[in-house]
């Protein structure tokens, strides 16, 4: 199989998924990245919002919310009718919209400097490497922007009486914990982002690379097909990244639920949180994560690389 070939844009493979707009180069070319994460990931996340909910709740409260995903859902339109599956749809179109364009453009920003300073030859060579750090590194300023609305999304989705809705459970939060409340959960957004980013563009990149090589000729694909191959190599890469990330997932939940106490720091309280939720309890939810993971991943990489075309 012929080696990668870094280009402007990207490490792209020969033959393989990443296809980039010939006539765009310098900062229109990345606003065009990050424009297709931004709606891809806003897209997909929003769609996503009842998912999200019920995941959250069996996170929050498995006691209460014991009977599976399907059960789940049951649960919270009983109990608190349909609309309370689109709680939190605001911050989450809008959080998603910002770390979007973050990750994606910023994956394929810092793929170009990864080139730039290790030269074509070694960052093909390397391309596995190239791929991580970049993942890395776009996925970390990714998270500055999402943290806050993030924080709002989860305190509305586990105290449905906080707030009406993004706007007004923001402003509580900064009016009655001050901006740093924003950020609690900054650490385990890290510890649970950054992992999932990484296996996501890796796992998407080598499952693309390896039908592009072995099952199916690019050159003579019709968009269909790419598309079909992008929602496929997305849907495992999602499923990778869901179980690498699952335990930091739940620890953001469980940290956001609630203020912490007086003087109790960010580190203390997720230690205290991993103790009492132990392997098994950091896992709870896995079922209803893999499923949405797996639905957005794949979605994810379908739209970005119809918008890209």
């Amino acid at each position: 199989m012929a080696a990668n070939t870094p280009v402007a844009g990207g490490v792209k493979p020969l033959g393989g998924p990443s296809e980039e707009p010939k006539k765009l180069s310098g900062m229109a070319l990345y606003s065009r990245f990050a424009f297709a994460g931004a709606v891809c990931c806003s897209v997909t996340h929003g769609g996503f919002t009842p998912v999200d909910v019920v995941k959250t709740r069996i996170q929050l409260d498995p006691k209460t919310y014991n009977r599976g995903m399907i059960g789940g859902f049951r649960q919270v339109v009983q109990n608190e009718g349909a609309g309370a599956l689109l709680t939190g749809f605001g911050p989450t179109a809008a959080g998603y919209f910002l770390q979007g364009a973050f990750k994606f453009g910023g994956y394929e920003f810092f793929k170009q400097q990864c080139i730039n300073q290790l030269g074509i030859e070694t960052a093909s060579n390397n391309r596995t490497a190239v791929y991580l750090a970049s993942s890395a590194a776009a996925e970390f300023f990714a998270d500055i922007a999402l943290c806050p609305l993030e924080a709002t999304r989860i305190r509305l989705v586990s105290q449905p009486t906080f707030a009406s809705g993004l706007i007004s459970g923001f402003g509580k939060i900064a009016k009655n914990e001050g901006v740093g409340a924003f950020y609690s959960g900054f650490g385990p957004i890290l510890f649970k982002q950054v992992p999932y980013t990484m296996a996501k563009f890796v796992v998407y990149e080598k499952v693309a690379e390896a039908v592009w090589g072995n099952l199916v000729n690019k050159d003579t694909a019709s968009d269909g097909m790419k598309t079909t191959v992008n929602l496929g190599s997305g849907l495992i890469a999602g499923f990778a990244a869901a179980i690498v990330s699952q335990p930091a997932d739940t620890m953001l939940s469980k940290i956001n639920k609630t203020q912490g106490l007086p003087g109790e720091g960010t580190v203390s309280r997720l230690v205290k949180i991993g103790k009492e939720l132990g392997l098994r309890g950091s896992y709870t939810g896995i079922g209803a994560r893999l499923f949405m993971v797996g639905g957005l991943t794949a979605g994810q990489f379908a739209i970005y690389g119809d918008i890209k075309r």
